[in-house]
């Protein structure tokens, strides 16, 4: 019998594509989504990928009862990747209490149930943003945890703290959190892809609107930072890259291979990109001529982060593979593909 894994956010970004390789290794997937961010279309996409199509609820999972519900159906699962939150830094310096309320609860609701229902494995979508502004570069995992930049940020480092806890006094449970640097691009096939609602939060997406024509110009937030062209430096992973760590985590846990009942990962390519070098990667990858303008610095935002992903590297067994113009050149076919079917 297969390996059957829930996936909470799982029509969206990064939860899309970790679905895909999942089932492309023979597990069996059952999705939670409450759709906030996100199209049932993907399912399509991820059947026409797999040539399955993975089991669907749609509710939310910071509704408890209804969760518990859910986990008194299903109470052989062999371990869960938990992606479902909000997820916008700006948004959240504007909102803080709904990223609090929503990010907090749902992952509270999710470990008691796991308590309750003798679930004993979990991968959970952390963030680079757990390092604040980071005092050296690259990043590895023996970074201080500073004050968090924006209220993601601070939901992302309170959620290992309440995993950390919450594994102390529960030792059948074991946890991995991998902390993403800038996830981008999207599946080869232009089947799945970032699928942002409304007005894009990420830089991407934002570059392949502006390419194709639905946004008038690309926005780069700040010039003055001290960088070598001025603008913010990260480190950007292609989605697909990361979605096979998340593969990796939970062949770990299940293998019985972790080194500790709560262990985290950085996941990127351990270089850094500034803004405009995308830009002009963009640019080089597509033959596409991108308008955009400076603005003002977005407050939350940290000048450069990019990751040391040696442990990652040895542990794990896992490394970032693709390159950043097969990247972006991913993320403007899938562009493409969603314009060609309005």
């Amino acid at each position: 019998m297969n390996k059957l894994i829930l996936v909470t956010g799982g029509t969206g970004y990064i939860g899309s594509h970790t679905v895909v390789e999942l089932m492309n290794e023979g597990f069996d997937v059952i999705i939670i989504d409450n759709l906030s961010n996100s199209d049932k279309s993907v399912l399509d996409g991820i059947a026409e990928i797999t040539g399955r199509r993975p089991y669907f609820e749609q509710f939310d999972i910071c509704d408890n009862e209804r969760l518990n519900n859910f986990l008194k159906v299903y109470k052989k699962l062999d371990g869960i990747i938990h992606f479902a939150a909000y997820k916008a830094v700006g948004e959240s310096v504007g909102k803080p209490l709904m990223y609090y309320q929503n990010n907090l609860i749902s992952l509270m609701n999710l470990l008691n149930g796991m308590i309750e229902y003798n679930v004993h494995n979990i991968v959970f979508s952390s963030s680079c943003t757990v390092y604040g502004e980071p005092d050296e570069l690259p990043v590895t995992e023996k970074a201080p945890i500073k004050i968090a930049n924006s209220p993601y940020g601070n939901t992302k480092q309170i959620s290992e703290e309440i995993i950390k806890d919450t594994i102390s006094v529960n030792p059948k449970l074991k946890a991995i959190a991998l902390r993403y640097f800038n996830p981008i691009g999207a599946h080869p096939s232009a089947q799945i892809g970032e699928l942002p609602l409304g007005i894009p939060d990420n830089l991407v997406p934002f570059i392949t609107q502006t390419a194709i024509g639905i946004r008038n110009e690309l926005k780069v937030f700040g010039d003055d930072y001290n960088t070598p062209d001025g603008t913010a430096i990260r480190d950007y992973i292609n989605v697909v890259d990361l979605a096979k760590a998340h593969v990796v985590s939970v062949k770990r846990m299940l293998d019985d291979n972790c080194k500790s009942n709560f262990e985290f990962f950085n996941l990127g390519t351990g270089k850094g990109f500034s803004v405009l070098e995308v830009v002009n990667a963009f640019e080089k990858a597509t033959g596409e001529k991108l308008k955009y303008k400076i603005v003002n610095r977005r407050e939350g935002d940290a000048e450069a982060v990019y990751a040391d992903t040696k442990f990652a590297n040895k542990e794990l067994g896992w490394k970032a593979k693709i390159g950043l113009e097969e990247t972006l050149l991913s993320a403007w076919n899938w562009e493409k593909n969603i314009q060609n079917k309005k």
